[in-house]
């Protein structure tokens, strides 16, 4: 089943002599459960293409789909909302809150629409990533591996369409760099999970069952390793 797909992906910053293209026609099909990899070099619109896929960025030119809604004619609150439901973005930096319990931030996607959580769903999330021993502590009471396995459970709570991992595992040592992308991997196949894994690290890439290569905003390879 297609999950994502993109048609004709060009994104434009600027005009005349300074005009840049980070993106120049981008046609990507993503099935649902699939763990993809995209790789390239500083600069070649591996950022530029996540923010766009998360709705945080217009294309130039081109539609995107996701579980067959059209999503780039969204306007800003539609995006917003869209964005919160339906992908779980990962990022670099944990971004939780530090006043709130860990709890209370995996939970926060649900609680800015008044939902009430799925327990049983909560409970098999924090026990697969690791954490649920650590609920009711603050995020500076935690360690930057398991801060960063809290930003995952967050962005899985609300079972959305699609996950975008932006080098997730950066600001990790080795270590708890690899038990990240394990866990990915993991929770991927355990909840059927599709993923888009943002990264430069070739190893990090090799965990994938798909790896797409960005080149000067153009798709150059798209393998299925296997």
């Amino acid at each position: 089943m297609e999950i994502l797909r993109c048609e004709g992906i060009r994104k434009v910053y600027g005009s005349g002599p300074s005009q840049v293209t980070a993106l120049d026609g981008i046609n990507l099909s993503v099935e649902k459960g699939e763990f993809v990899a995209v790789v390239g070099a500083s600069g070649s619109g591996k950022s530029t293409l996540l923010h766009i896929l998360g709705s945080v960025d217009k294309p130039t030119e081109g539609k995107i789909y996701v579980e067959g809604t059209e999503i780039t004619g969204m306007r800003p609150a539609q995006a917003a909302l869209f964005r919160r439901r339906k992908v779980g973005i990962v990022y670099q930096f944990y971004n939780l809150i530090p006043t709130l319990t860990v709890r209370k931030n995996i939970l926060m996607p649900l609680a800015l629409d008044r939902k009430k959580p799925n327990q049983e769903f909560f409970e098999q999330v924090t026990e697969l990533l690791g954490i649920a021993d650590r609920l009711d502590f603050l995020p500076g009471q935690l360690s930057g591996g398991q801060q960063q396995r809290a930003a995952v459970a967050r962005a899985l709570i609300y079972r959305p369409a699609v996950i975008l991992a932006d080098e997730p595992a950066g600001s990790l040592d080795r270590k708890n760099s690899e038990e990240l992308m394990d866990l990915l991997k993991l929770s991927g196949r355990k909840l059927n999970q599709t993923i888009l894994l943002i990264t430069h690290d070739e190893k990090a890439a090799l965990e994938a069952d798909r790896i797409i290569t960005l080149e000067d905003g153009r798709i150059v390879s798209d393998r299925r390793r296997g």
